[in-house]
Parts: C-alpha cells; sequence; structure tokens
C-alpha cells in the first residue's frame, strides 16, 4: 500500500469517526437537556450519513 492510499484510508476514518462523534455527542446533550431517548440515534445517524457524503465529495467523484 502506498503512503498515498494509507494518507486517504486515514482521511476516511477520521471523518466517519468526528461525524460519529461530533453529531453523536450534540444527540446526547440533546438527550440529557430535553430528558429524551431519541436524540442520540438521530446524531449518529445524522454524523454518519454525513461523513459518508464527505468522504464521497473529496474521494468519489474523480
Amino acid at each position: 500500500m502506498s503512503n498515498r492510499e494509507e494518507n486517504a484510508l486515514w482521511s476516511i476514518f477520521g471523518y466517519l469517526l468526528s461525524g460519529l462523534i461530533f453529531w453523536g455527542g450534540i444527540g446526547w446533550a440533546l438527550d440529557r437537556w430535553l430528558g429524551t431517548g431519541f436524540f442520540l440515534l438521530g446524531g449518529l445517524l445524522v454524523g454518519m450519513a454525513g461523513a459518508i457524503y464527505l468522504v464521497w465529495l473529496r474521494f468519489g467523484r474523480d
């Protein structure tokens, strides 16, 4: 595996992880603040969808 491919894999991993952490954290905070139990799941789904979209924009459109 070349260095460029390895950097791309780490970038993709970073996008996916940061999307989950950021939007999942927002959902978790909303759940704690409002006393609900569904914003965490919504935040995780939005984070994953957004991260996949960003990966597609950066690496998938050649």
